[in-house]
């Protein structure tokens, strides 16, 4: 392939070695944990890029305890438990965020590809800012749902770009430990946001609530100003047609000189990938290419269809279908009402409160270790243990609370099994459908596609988020033991789906992905592919496409 042709190219270089060259492609370093020390300007990059993640960790486990606090009741009444229907509208409390979410999400797909991915993490920082001065100064609860909404559409906005900037700026060898911090400082974020509510509990009036709200705002801002100084996407600088600081942009990102043969490399790839990409959209809507308002409009809508199109269903699939899982196997029930779970298994509401706490630090602890396992076993292998482990602990909480949660004072032990397993399962999720799904998505779309593609991965997480967020309260009030049975049946499933569709993608680049799903349409496409590639690197100049 063209790759070949550029290690052909390369071998005459300084300092190659052909014994790095995996897939004809020569390694920037170490792989996994360690090349994260190696490779520390871009770590510092995507590590500063994940405070979108902690923003929206935060104000998910802002909520938990809120919802329970006395001072916080006394002024919104109506999700009291004494209250009628307070099971629902504590629900759309809850989800009034993924609700908003879900909009920023499906817009920043065009956003991010119109003024780029940094630029656009500024607008949903903005937006979230302002509905996080709302959620602090909510005088009653139409005010705090509309003000949560608003927040949501801008923490959307930051979870769907944040993981794709950081893919698109990582070299592959470490690419799957950097897209961890993302999962990482979402869940920061929740444990941060869980112990400062639990410390403000004991504040005496109204503050308790609305400082949390408040100190949100701090990374935000932080964020916000930052984000300024880092590099642009140099992917999304090629689609827009600007090579050369494309080319200036991966040197900075990769702290070696241009004319570095690694750089070279990655930067034909680059290049050669975007325009056989632009070329086939080109093919598919002939009709859209005179640069007019009118065509630029209904390209825009075309280039989301494509995505369900053959040479990208597959992939569009398989992001929509990991975000999903990652809800249904019970992973929010668990954060947003995890106190009142385990006041099921039969603890005091105080204990109730410290355990929720420290579910919360043991998915971190199972988050932690997947910077490692994520380049290190890859993608595929925790996502089918993760599902065995998660599917065995809700089975043995659901028998134990079926069993015993009639009479839990006289049962102290089975009540404890069941909140070990609950903790086993929180590790279990935090290793593996944590970090997972966050990371793929932006890893497998092509690049013409990629920041639609993983808007509706994101729009599948936030749209599921938002039905757990309504479904948990009257499921956990109604059944019982019934939950835990209900996220164990979809935590099996998950493991059946992601035997039979999920491939992996450890250790390969962005532009590799179309050899990794081999949904390349004809072989004349492919046989196009390799000439852009040669084109590119000069060695001759042939004609387009043809149909």
């Amino acid at each position: 392939m063209g790759n070949q042709i550029l290690t052909e190219d390369l071998s005459h270089s300084p300092g190659y070695d052909a014994d790095e060259v995996e897939g004809g492609r020569q390694s920037y370093g170490t792989a996994g944990f360690h090349g994260l020390f190696t490779s520390y300007y871009v770590t510092l990059c995507a590590a500063f890029s994940a405070l979108g993640g902690l923003v929206f960790g935060y104000d998910q486990g802002v909520v938990s305890v809120i919802l329970v606090m006395p001072q916080f009741l006394e002024r919104l009444p109506r999700v009291s438990e004494t209250a009628s229907g307070a099971g629902f509208w504590k629900g759309l409390l809850t989800a009034m965020i993924e609700l908003g979410a879900l909009l920023g999400a499906l817009n920043q797909g065009w956003i991010a590809d119109k003024i780029s991915r940094k630029y656009s993490i500024v607008v949903a920082v903005v937006i979230f800012t302002i509905g996080s001065i709302l959620q602090t100064a909510a005088i009653d609860y139409a005010m705090l749902v509309v003000a949560r909404l608003i927040g949501g559409i801008g923490i959307g906005m930051l979870s769907m770009v944040a993981p794709l900037y950081i893919s698109e700026i990582s070299p592959p060898e470490i690419r799957g430990a950097l897209l961890v911090l993302e999962e990482f400082s979402i869940v920061t974020g929740i444990v941060i946001a869980f112990w400062i509510t639990y410390g403000t509990q004991y504040m005496a009036g109204e503050w308790s609530w609305r400082l949390p709200f408040l100190l949100q705002l701090i990374p935000g801002f932080i964020l916000g100003a930052g984000i300024l100084f880092l590099p642009f996407s140099p992917r999304w600088l090629v689609s827009k047609g600007r090579d050369q600081e494309a080319l200036s942009s991966l040197s900075r990102l990769r702290q070696l000189p241009t004319s570095d043969p690694r750089v070279q490399q990655e930067w034909y790839d680059i290049r050669a990938e975007v325009t056989f990409h632009r070329e086939v959209s080109a093919l598919r809507h002939p009709k859209l290419q005179d640069r007019s308002i009118g065509s630029r409009i209904r390209f825009e809508f075309a280039s989301w269809t494509d995505c369900f199109r053959p040479g990208c269903w597959r992939r569009t699939h398989i992001g929509i279908g990991l975000m999903f899982f990652q809800q249904f196997v019970g992973i929010n029930a668990l954060i947003y009402y995890s106190p009142t779970l385990f006041g099921t298994m039969g603890l005091n509401h105080s204990m109730q409160l410290i355990m929720s706490g420290v579910l919360n630090i043991t998915q971190l602890v199972g988050v932690s270790t997947s910077i490692w396992t994520m380049d290190r076993f890859g993608r595929r292998p925790l996502l089918l243990w993760g599902s065995a482990l998660m599917t065995i602990s809700h089975a043995i909480i659901a028998i134990l609370v079926g069993k015993f949660s009639h009479d839990w004072p006289t049962h102290r032990t089975e009540g404890w099994v069941s909140v070990a397993f609950l903790l086993f399962y929180m590790l279990s999720f935090g290793a593996t459908w944590g970090p997972v799904p966050w990371a793929m998505p932006s890893e497998i779309f092509p690049s013409s596609l990629r920041a639609k593609g993983v808007a509706l991965s994101t729009c599948s997480n936030w749209l599921n988020n938002f039905i757990i967020g309504l479904i948990t309260p009257p499921l956990v009030q109604n059944t019982g033991f019934g939950a835990y049975v209900f996220f164990a049946v979809f935590c099996l499933l998950s493991l059946v789906w992601t035997f039979f569709f999920v491939p992996e993608t450890n250790g390969r680049t962005l532009e590799q992905m179309d050899h990794v799903f081999k949904d390349s349409v004809s072989e004349q496409e492919e046989a196009r592919r390799k000439a852009i590639e040669s084109e590119i690197m000069g060695n001759e100049t042939i004609s387009p496409l043809k149909v």
